[in-house]
């Protein structure tokens, strides 16, 4: 074995180097048992996620939800509470700019012209706010469905209800059978030739 330290070949046997006194024994557990690293797998990467399909990319997207405990009952909570955050964002700018606005064309600095459109601009909250009542909208009612049908035992399809049959095939060939041909190719086909005669 070559010590790691000072590179001179030393015994299987000692456990520290002559000249470095380096200790051998613990290189040897190291290398000893070293895990086999993992080899790279193109399957794991962003890549791989761009050539799958919607339903592939869907199916995968599920499986890590259920894997860090998110269920479509915790994802339709999480929904309204964004709605409800963006509702309550959407009113206090709206408050926000009404006051600001309001103050500013207060003033008499600003044109007349000016201020009527400073103090229509508090009608940028509503924005957010639709979009929040949009959301508690969904998460009230959308989701709650969603939630229920994830909830129901999966009902198995009509065709695995029903009893299993083989599927219709031809039968086995019979080559015992061979059947007498009910005419020839070559008959009665002598009569149209002409003999040398003719």
């Amino acid at each position: 074995m070559f010590c790691p330290r000072c590179g001179s070949n030393q015994s299987e046997e000692l456990k520290f180097c002559k000249l470095c006194g380096a200790n051998l024994y613990a290189v040897r557990q190291v290398v000893d048992t070293r895990e086999t690293e993992k080899k790279f797998d193109w399957s794991d990467t962003w890549v791989a996620e761009m050539f799958l399909s919607g339903p592939s990319l869907e199916k995968r997207k599920r499986e890590a939800e259920r894997q860090r405990g998110i269920t479509p009952e915790i994802k339709r909570y999480e929904e309204i509470k964004v709605g409800v955050i963006t509702t309550s964002v959407g009113i206090a700018l709206s408050i926000v700019l009404f006051v600001l606005m309001t103050g500013i064309v207060m003033s008499g600095k600003v044109p007349s012209d000016t201020a009527e459109i400073l103090s229509r601009v508090w009608i940028a909250g509503v924005i957010p706010f639709l979009v929040g009542l949009a959301l508690i909208f969904n998460g009230l009612f959308v989701s709650k469905k969603i939630a229920e049908i994830s909830k129901e035992p999966e009902q198995p399809n009509r065709d695995q209800l029903e009893s299993p049959t083989p599927p219709t095939s031809l039968p086995a060939a019979d080559t015992n059978e061979f059947l007498q041909p009910r005419f020839s190719v070559t008959e009665q086909t002598t009569k149209h030739l002409r003999t040398e005669g003719e």
